[in-house]
């Protein structure tokens, strides 16, 4: 196995791609530039446990064990007081020999002991990504295993943290494979009776094989219609601020956000365009967007401004729809309009209301939620609600959900192929169907056709990972 990265010539043009074997000896920082308390660097491969030989002043004898050393470059000049491990393969995170040199996190100091690195021979810096590319080469991982260790790199929040983790544990590949498993004895009974047509045997066969793709069909389609829920916590839950112009909403943004993120003011119009932030919502990414007021529009650009906020509202995943105080006891019609099974509406200003008990107006047969975003007041019971709506509409704890786009791309196919297989005069066609559906799971987890999958999985991974 190997790896081709393009090269630039001093002209500009595209020079020869250089072929870099899988079997050289990659290192990294693992631990960012520094400065902090503790840096690691990793190395991986047939030349690991020779660098760790160099470097350090006594032998490093057991495994996984740490062990206190002295690093010296080859002038035995110090390099640093550290710490030493030797991982070797297969039982390592990469499958290969892997030694981790936890050093202080000072820029001279690593500087200093990756420049000596950096000079042995057959050595080379990792390219992003690279030890886990060759720990899925090396059958330690699969596809969506890796993809977990990425998405756990890469999570902001509670909710994230939870899904990225069942998917690295495996959650996602044993389902998928279980589903493959299940066609591959399917497919293997059709084949034989095809193979074996004259040898009389029981019509079970069929019908069994064909009862097996139908099932496998249904589970995953069924797993397809989940509301895109695991591409949602991956990339963030849309919440759109809803409005009339002058209730509050960009106030009522700043507050949630606690940051000066929107232009306030009591002109009409002000917010043309939709802003956005990001928020940690009790464990879960959200995307929270002020959208400009709902009322006809001015000019060109305030109308471009009030049909994206439309567009927001019909694409957000929950909506906060606010009502003015002052306006009471009349309410906003176009925003009334908007308020469904997906929004929590509220009514701002509450801080001038002089009763804001039971007398309170409900829309949709649901009451209105008093704040004042100016003061603060209701506003953490807002989120208390706002929070819950979330948690209710993606629980972490459901079954494993999709994640990717090229997962429910193969997905897909594999329906398509089924769906095929259900509706084919010939037994052959049948067959073949299967094999297609058999193919396009193997490819999510890793198992058939996927080099050319490798470098867009793993270009987004930090560098000594």
């Amino acid at each position: 196995m190997y790896y081709e990265f393009e090269t630039i010539g001093k002209d500009g043009s595209e020079e020869t791609t250089a072929a870099v074997m899988q079997d050289d000896t990659i290192f990294a920082i693992s631990s960012g530039a520094g400065p902090a308390a503790i840096a690691v660097l990793r190395v991986s491969g047939a030349r690991a446990k020779q660098v760790l030989e160099s470097l350090a002043d006594r032998p490093v004898v057991a495994p996984r064990e740490a062990m206190r050393v002295w690093l010296r470059d080859a002038k035995g000049e110090p390099l640093d007081d550290g710490l030493a491990l030797w991982f070797p393969g297969p039982a390592s995170y990469s499958g290969e020999d892997i030694v981790e040199l936890h050093l202080h996190g000072g820029r001279a100091v690593i500087a200093g002991v990756v420049d000596v690195v950096a000079a042995m021979e057959g050595l080379r810096p990792a390219e992003p990504g690279e030890f886990t590319r060759r720990a899925f080469e090396n059958g330690k991982l699969d596809l969506t295993a890796a993809e977990g260790v990425g998405d756990l790199i890469a999570a902001e929040t509670e909710a994230q943290r939870r899904q990225a983790l069942r998917q690295m544990d495996g959650a996602l590949a044993r389902l998928y494979d279980g589903w493959r498993e299940q066609l591959i004895r399917a497919l293997a009974h059709l084949e034989a009776a095809i193979d074996f047509a004259d040898e009389d045997l029981p019509e079970q066969i069929a019908r069994d094989s064909a009862a097996t793709l139908e099932q496998v069909e249904t589970e995953i389609a069924a797993h397809l219609d989940d509301d895109h829920r695991g591409e949602r916590l991956r990339d963030g839950l849309y919440v759109a601020i809803l409005g009339a112009p002058n209730v509050g909403k960009s106030t009522l943004l700043n507050r949630l956000a606690r940051r000066e993120a929107a232009i306030v003011s009591a002109q009409a119009g002000t917010t043309r365009d939709v802003i956005e932030v990001h928020l940690n919502l009790a464990g879960y990414p959200v995307i929270l967007a002020d959208t400009a007021g709902l009322r006809d529009a001015a000019d060109e650009i305030e109308e471009e401004g009030v049909r994206r906020a439309r567009e927001r509202a019909a694409a957000a995943d929950l909506k906060i729809a606010v009502f003015d105080a002052k306006s009471l006891p009349e309410l906003d019609q176009t925003t009334a309009a908007l308020v469904d099974e997906d929004c929590v509406p509220v009514l701002n200003k509450a801080d001038l209301l002089e009763d804001k008990g039971s007398g309170l107006p409900g829309v949709d047969g649901r009451a209105l939620m008093p704040l004042s975003a100016r003061t603060g007041e209701g506003v953490e019971e807002v989120l208390t609600v706002v929070s819950g709506e979330v948690a209710q509409r993606w629980p972490t704890s459901a079954a494993p959900a999709l994640t990717r786009v090229r997962h429910r791309r193969a997905l897909e196919e594999c329906v398509s192929a089924l769906a095929r297989a259900r509706g084919a005069s010939l037994p052959e066609l049948v067959a073949e169907d299967a094999r297609l559906a058999v193919r396009a799971l193997g490819r999510i987890t890793g198992r058939v056709d996927v080099e050319d999958l490798l470098d867009v999985i793993f270009r987004d991974f930090c560098i000594g990972k």
